[in-house]
Order: structure tokens, then sequence, then C-alpha cells
């Protein structure tokens, strides 16, 4: 399939979840994460959901990694440059909602892309080759062109993966593995 048609499929299933399907598949995907071989990483980059596109809640895995001790970052996006931000989540972290309904911090510890060492990546479909399919602004291929290249980028889904996506450019940034309520991806 096409990103455009993948983008409207993922859009319509998700909003058929109900709230309780959505904390109960968030919660199966932070018990997957447990089981991938990253502990010994230090940096870890997460997304905050939007909640109301019943996004995976990240809460859960915000909690094994504050859990297993390790620097957690969080972003804020520049809609003018379309780039992010990334900063040291600590317990002084203020957040504030952007015009499309994201949590940012405020402000904070600036963390360098050079030091991320694992990106958990929103995306609303993803192929058996490890490719994504975002909301088509280009925000994380960019960030993770950015990144180091041993930077682990894992995939967060509801949904298993499709067979393929036909339109996948050079620019798109492959993920490392994937992550669905039920399978680990590795690519």
């Amino acid at each position: 399939m096409l990103k455009n048609e993948l983008r409207k499929k993922y859009q319509l299933l998700r909003s058929q979840l109900s709230e309780h399907a959505v904390e109960e598949m968030s919660l199966d995907i932070a018990n997957q994460l447990v089981t991938l071989p990253l502990w010994e990483l230090k940096y870890f980059h997460v997304f905050l959901p939007i909640l109301e596109k019943k996004e995976v809640d990240t809460e859960f895995i915000l909690h094994v990694l504050a859990g297993k001790d390790k620097d957690i970052v969080v972003s804020k996006s520049d809609f003018s440059r379309m780039d992010m931000t990334h900063f040291l989540l600590t317990d002084s972290t203020k957040f504030a909602k952007n015009r499309y309904g994201i949590s940012e911090p405020v402000d904070g510890l600036e963390v360098p892309v050079a030091k991320i060492d694992v990106v958990f990546v929103p995306l609303l479909a993803f192929d058996k080759l490890g490719h994504r399919v975002g909301y088509g602004k280009g925000f994380y291929d960019t960030f993770l062109m950015e990144c180091k290249p041993e930077t682990l980028k894992i995939g967060l889904s509801f949904f298993e993966a499709e067979d393929s996506i036909e339109d996948v450019w050079e620019g798109d940034q492959k993920l490392d593995y994937c992550i669905t309520p039920k399978t680990v991806y590795k690519f």
C-alpha cells in the first residue's frame, strides 16, 4: 500500500479503539520492551503521545525506564524549522501542549542528539522491512538522520506489520525494532 492509504487506514483503526484497549495494549508494549537487549544503554528518547489520536501511551515505558534509572529525553518541536530540540526529563520539567496537542517541555537541560542511545519512534504503520509511516511532516526522519549510526530506533504500534510500503524514499529512516502488543519485530 501507499503511505497515504496506510495513514487513512491506521488512523481509522486507531480511532475505533476504546480508551481501555489503548491502555491495555500500551501496557503490553511496555512489557514486550523489557525483553530487548538494550538495558546497558543510558539515554532513551521517548515521544509523548497525542492521546486524542490514540497513540501508544508511553507512560508505562517511562515507568520502566525510571525504574531502571535511565536518562529520559523528551522533545519540543519547532514547526518553523521543522526540527526538534531535546531535553532531559527531570522532576522539575514543566510541560505545555502545542497547537497540535503534543505535550512538550517548556525548557530544561538540552541533550545533544549525539548522546541519545535509543529512540522510541511514533508511527501509524510499518512494514516487515522496518519502514514506517508517520503523519508525513518528516520530524522523526530528520531527527533520526542526526542520530549516531548505532542509535537504536524502536517503533511502537498497536497493529502488526504490513507486508510492504510501496512508496519508500531514500530519506526514510528504517527501524531496528518495532514492538506491538504481541510481537517484537527485529529488522
